[in-house]
């Protein structure tokens, strides 16, 4: 097994966690922040699927540092966000996206 599609395991899996605990635990006072963990999980997912692909890609090496760079700091910036109802945690996020978009054209 190539070491992205263990990387995009572990990835899948905590999406996958997390979500649940987005749907069941996330306690927050403002709903912004409920709607700030789903995107983040969204992107955590899309970003997993991409880590898993990467090894069958041109570039296995920068499909997948892009994708997981993008998704440490777009996701978990946005789940930081979320978990501490503090935008300030939210800051890594632009970059976690230009870094999920790179990956995606780096496929190209």
């Amino acid at each position: 097994m190539a070491a992205w599609q263990k990387v995009a395991a572990v990835s899948g899996f905590s999406s996958v966690a997390l979500a649940a605990y987005g749907a069941h635990a996330l306690k927050t006072t403002d709903p912004h922040f409920t709607l700030v963990w789903q995107r983040a999980n969204s992107m955590h997912i899309m970003g997993s699927l991409l880590l898993a692909i990467s090894p069958a890609t041109k570039r296995p090496n920068l499909v997948g540092g892009l994708a997981a760079a993008g998704v440490l700091l777009f996701s978990g910036s946005c789940y930081a966000c979320a978990l501490t109802e503090d935008r300030k945690w939210g800051k890594g996020a632009p970059l976690g996206g230009v870094a999920l978009m790179a990956a995606w054209l780096a496929l190209f």
